[in-house]
């Protein structure tokens, strides 16, 4: 079934006039993204790659039943672009763009409880369902469809790990890159939660990385479930010690009383499976009975 997007879902490109946006929709049309729709102000009834435009998201969901939206616009108009799709109630949304305000990511935030909206991102390579959807800018050709799903929170790892689940032979039922930013729309729980329940997902591979505490939220979800599906966990950033220059603002605040043994011996308790370097990940998967 995979989680959040499929071959179905009709979806929204926010800012589809852009540079950006105008190579990574072209590229997700190539691939079977059902792009139903783009909204780029003042380009309202014209078409762009083939895809209508529209001036506003409500009239793209009234016009094309749109359910996600991806969105390819400055970090300084996230905020607007969440609000209108959470206002709009389109399920799954994604944000691209790096270093919206952290003032605006705690408003955003407040948007999204209550709603019916899941916010993926900031500064995420997005979502993707192989044979499916692409919400992000993603390489669609190292996917396959297959039976692992992948959350990760660091960007530049996720490409490695989706090559580890293909060295395994499994490919990827669904791949989350939650955002690198401090503060992410969406956790690590929130969508092992949509994995546990998805029965194409057969084991979960999760990215972690020094700063906040997603880790040890997920490790607690995880040790509360009483038929989990196996767990493969890896810290982005374990060999390096500690220092307030990393970039890893989260552990800055922390002054590193957080560390990356800390993250490890938490899922490890919780029952998963972590490795200490991301090569060993399709070996791990490779000993699971799927």
């Amino acid at each position: 079934m995979s989680i959040l997007i499929n071959e179905h879902t009709k979806i929204l490109v926010q800012g589809i006039t852009g540079t950006q946006a105008s190579f990574h929709t072209r590229r997700a049309l190539a691939a079977g993204t059902q792009i139903v729709a783009g909204v780029s102000p003042q380009r309202g009834g014209t078409e762009h790659l083939g895809v209508p435009v529209f001036n506003t998201v409500r009239e793209a969901v009234e016009n094309k039943g749109v359910e996600a939206s991806v969105m390819f616009v400055p970090a300084r108009f996230v905020k607007d672009a969440v609000q209108e799709v959470v206002e709009n109630e389109i399920k799954t949304a994604v944000a691209i763009a790096e270093g919206v305000p952290i003032k605006d990511m705690l408003e955003i935030k407040a948007m999204l409880k209550g709603s019916k909206t899941t916010f993926i991102g900031p500064n995420t390579p997005g979502v993707i369902t192989p044979a499916g959807a692409c919400l992000g800018i993603f390489p669609e050709n190292i996917h396959t469809k297959g039976a692992i799903g992948l959350i990760s929170r660091s960007s530049t790892l996720t490409y490695e790990a989706v090559l580890e689940t293909e060295r395994a032979g499994f490919g990827q039922s669904t791949v989350v890159g939650l955002g690198d930013d401090m503060i992410v729309g969406t956790g690590f729980v929130e969508i092992m939660k949509l994995f546990q329940e998805d029965p194409q997902t057969k084991a979960m591979v999760i990215l972690g990385k020094l700063g906040g505490t997603y880790e040890e939220e997920a490790a607690a979800y995880y040790a509360s479930l009483q038929n989990p599906k196996p767990a493969i966990s890896y810290i982005a950033g374990s060999l390096a010690a500690f220092n307030d220059k990393m970039g890893y603002a989260g552990d800055v605040v922390t002054h590193g009383r957080i560390t990356a043994e800390d993250k490890k011996n938490a899922m490890r308790a919780a029952g998963m499976i972590v490795v200490d370097h991301i090569n060993e990940i399709h070996l791990s998967l490779q000993n699971l009975s799927l």
